[in-house]
């Protein structure tokens, strides 16, 4: 198709679609009449069958009439970084064991005599709060990282394994063994 007489059937569609928005069937019945004939979406035949381009019998200003059938649900949001997971990874073998989470341990509000195990996924991270510098220990250091700061030692478990951390406490020392995953 030659540039020219692409322009011509560009001007002749947009004359016709003029005309047939100006007609009576762009009125949406009125609410006491019943709805007429709902308009199915038309198919796109391939490209090797088209003859001529059906013009619209609406314009831009008004749209085309809608059929009764209910609207489909918008789809469910995608996760994106950095916000925290709702569900474990299905690595994780018992819903016990939890994911790659910050867990928080204020020594000052909980019972760590109570406290004997947690499973993580690697990732994880034990925020042990309200305790000096250098008194929590771990007997595999090369699975850990630590750091402490202003009464806080993070301790992310960097590698899969059994870790045991120790936590003194009023005299006592306790030790909470991590199973990392």
């Amino acid at each position: 198709m030659s540039l020219a007489s692409f322009r011509r059937l560009v001007v002749v569609l947009a004359t016709a679609l003029g005309v047939a928005a100006c007609g009576a069937d762009a009125v949406s019945p009125l609410p006491v009449q019943p709805p007429g004939p709902t308009r199915s979406t038309p198919t796109v035949p391939a490209a090797s069958s088209i003859s001529a381009i059906p013009t619209p019998t609406w314009s831009p200003s008004r749209p085309p009439p809608t059929s009764a059938r209910p609207v489909a649900a918008p789809p469910a949001p995608t996760r994106t970084r950095g916000t925290p997971r709702t569900t474990p990874p299905p690595t994780d073998a018992t819903p016990a064991c939890q994911g790659a989470v910050r867990y928080d341990l204020p020594l000052a509000e909980t019972e760590i005599e109570l406290l004997k195990s947690l499973c993580f996924a690697t990732g994880a991270v034990l925020r042990i709060q309200g305790i000096g510098p250098g008194l929590v220990t771990v007997d595999r250091p090369e699975l850990v990282s630590q750091q402490y700061e202003a009464g806080v030692v993070d301790i992310r478990f960097v590698r899969p394994g059994t870790v045991d951390v120790t936590i003194p406490k009023e005299g006592r020392e306790h030790t909470i063994t991590v199973v990392v995953r």
